[in-house]
């Protein structure tokens, strides 16, 4: 997802992507209306969205919701859905906030995994070397993250199925 800031309750949550981790080009994408009109400097240079463009084009913020619940709910079926997401703390204290501000519930509940702490669970690696850069080098993926919530996401979750491949071929089947 992408932001105008540091924090759900100043700064607007602008962007919505999702994929598979089983199938990456599964995905969804929703802008959304900003919400709230702070923005920093460092947000608004990550992930280039016009704030104005988006209070003119994005769905209001409660409509965008119920469609990323709508889909998760279909793509999870009976199972219970798991947030997965690189740098999943900061994307899920948004998400949470939202959802249960906007809907009053989370289909996640608290459910969620980071895959940096995956890989470095795994790899024993120091924490610096866990940015996506260097994850994704040690599985031969050199994708750049280019700041689109939707591209995010199937890259994040390619990155993830090789991370579980990894743990299969190294510890057995995972959990």
């Amino acid at each position: 997802m992408e932001t105008a800031g540091p924090n759900p309750a100043d700064y607007a949550l602008l962007s919505i992507g999702a994929a598979l981790v089983s199938d990456p080009q599964t995905s969804f994408y929703a802008e959304l209306k900003p919400d709230k009109a702070g923005q920093t400097e460092e947000a608004a240079r990550i992930h280039k969205l016009d704030l104005d463009h988006l209070a003119q084009t994005g769905l209001p913020v409660k409509e965008g919701l119920q469609q990323f619940v709508d889909w998760v709910q279909a793509q999870a079926g009976s199972s219970a859905p798991v947030f997965v997401a690189f740098n999943a703390p900061f994307d899920w204290m948004y998400i949470n906030d939202y959802l249960h501000h906007y809907l009053g519930h989370n289909p996640f509940g608290h459910r969620a995994l980071d895959i940096k702490a995956v890989f470095f669970g795994l790899r024993g690696v120091p924490w610096s070397e866990t940015a996506f850069q260097h994850v994704s080098s040690y599985y031969g993926q050199h994708e750049v993250l280019d700041h689109n919530a939707e591209q995010d996401a199937r890259q994040g979750a390619a990155l993830f199925a090789a991370i579980l491949k990894d743990l299969e071929e190294t510890y057995g089947q995972p959990g």
